[in-house]
Formats: structure tokens, sequence, C-alpha cells
């Protein structure tokens, strides 16, 4: 088996990919100084590299395969084939975006103010390309961080990566556009998707680590019923496809379970129990896979 160089993205998105990875069956470890990661399976070369180079990495062929933000793949124009779209980032399982902000206090309030303005982002390439789609003429510097407080004293506007928007308004500013809402991707170099035994296992990858997201929201919901409550119970569950119903020793009762959103438990509970459920458990899940 050919070894698959495999990259993962070092500092605010590390953590929560180890414990993806994790949750997905891959377990690894890495000293604060080591940028060589250890994971529990010998076909995999992991390496930690930041997440704005991975896809100019993969691309060269340097990596065979990586975890990095579309955003990135967008900015480096990097030819890679995109494996799977992984919904997570450093705080929340949802997409992050790049938005326009601008000092609380000041008179621009739509892109075409931005017209002859300095702006500080560390996506240059993202940024100019959304001004020019947008005819828009500005000044457009690279910035090594901190770019929430170069602004009103150094820019008149930044391009920032958001989550939440709270680091935003800590900093007294408002957002006034999206530039590009982005999520996580498994990408590949092309010849090592050609390559028969390194695609199977980034196919391997990718349906475990969708697994372990799609898991996140949901429990498994086990509980017991009379034969003559089964269609009254199953008709209270929101199951994936139908729910599995298995016969007990005492072949009038048997034993019903199915897959649902957590979020749906606290109002359905009270549901199953009227409609004759008993012996309920609710179970977390490390992987879904449909």
């Amino acid at each position: 088996m050919a070894t698959l160089k495999l990259a993962l993205p070092k500092g605010s998105l590390q953590e929560s990919t180890f414990a993806l990875l994790k949750r997905a069956g891959w377990s690894c470890s890495c000293s604060s100084r080591s940028y060589v990661p250890s994971i529990n399976d010998p076909e995999i070369a992991a390496r930690l590299v930041r997440p704005q180079e991975i896809a100019r990495y993969v691309s060269l062929g340097l990596l065979d395969a990586g975890l990095t933000g579309y955003d990135w793949i967008y900015e480096n124009g990097a030819d890679v084939v995109e494996v799977a779209e992984l919904c997570y980032s450093k705080a929340t399982s949802h997409p992050v975006r790049w938005v326009v902000a601008v000092p609380e206090a000041s008179p621009i309030q739509k892109v075409e103010d931005l017209e002859g303005k300095r702006i500080a982002t560390e996506a240059v390439g993202l940024t100019k390309r959304y001004l020019a789609e947008h005819g828009v003429h500005a000044e457009v510097e690279f910035s090594w961080g901190a770019t929430e407080v170069k602004a009103p004293e150094l820019v008149d506007a930044i391009v920032e990566l958001t989550e939440t928007g709270s680091s935003l308004r800590a900093n007294h500013l408002r957002i006034i556009d999206t530039v590009l809402t982005s999520t996580t991707r498994l990408i590949a170099n092309k010849e090592a998707w050609a390559d028969p035994e390194k695609r199977a296992k980034l196919e391997q990858l990718a349906m475990l680590l969708s697994g372990a997201l799609r898991a996140e929201s949901k429990v498994l919901l086990k509980m017991n019923a009379k034969k003559g409550d089964v269609a009254a119970v199953a008709s209270v569950l929101p199951a994936l496809h139908a729910p599995t119903v298995n016969t007990l020793s005492d072949p009038s009762w048997v034993a019903i379970e199915a897959v649902v959103d957590e979020s749906v438990v606290r109002e359905i509970l009270p549901k199953l129990k009227a409609a004759g459920a008993e012996g309920m458990i609710e179970l977390a899940l490390n992987k879904v896979v449909p």
C-alpha cells in the first residue's frame, strides 16, 4: 500500500481536526514543537501545515491530500480534486465567512463606498477579485495579523474571517458585506486521486469523516413497546428511514430503535411515552454513514 501524505491544518483548526479524526477512527497526537503528528494508521503520513498553504502544496504534488478551507483553495487558485465538503470549523459546525468590516462610526455603508480606500486583509487575492467583480478600485494590503485593530487608524476597512462576528463587534467594527462563505474540504492532488490505492484511502477518509460529522447532531433512541403500540410509536419517530423493530423473548413485546436528531428528543420523549414506549434509552453516536 502506498503511503498517503496528508496535510492537517496547523493553528486554530488543529484541535477540532484532531477531534474529528478521533471520532472517525484515527488517533492523532503531536507535541507543541513538532509538525509531524503520530497517527494510528501506517498507510497515512500526516504533516501539520498552515491551512493557507495546504492547497498550494497539494496542487504542486508535494502532498497527496489535505484538509483546508475552500477560501484558501480559492485564494491560491489551486487545481485540486475536492473529495469531500466537511462542515466544521474552530468553534462551530457552521460555515465561516470572509466579510468586509469597517469602524462603527465610518461613513462607508456599501462596497461601492470603498472606492479609493485602503483595505487590510490576509486574503489579498480573494479581496481583489471581490472588488473587481463590483468595479471598485481600492488599495489592498496584506495583513500579518491583528487585522481588527488596524481600522480606522491604519486602514479604512478590513476583510477578515469570522465565525460568529464576536471579535469584530469587540473591536467596534460592523460588517457591510460577505465576500466569501467557506467550509473545510478534503482535497487531493490529481495524480494521487488517479492512484487506485490512494484514492481508496481518500474515499475511506471522506466516508468516515463525513459520518463522524453527521453523527454530531444525532442520537440513537432505543425503547420497548407492545406489538399493538408499534404503529403509534413509529409515527412519532422521525427516523432516517424507518425504525428498526425486533421481537423480544416475550412475543407480545418488541424492541424499537431509531436514529433521530438530538434537537427533537426532548419534544418526542413524552409523545413516545404516551404512545406506549417503555424503557427508553438515548445513546450518543460516533458515526452515521447512510
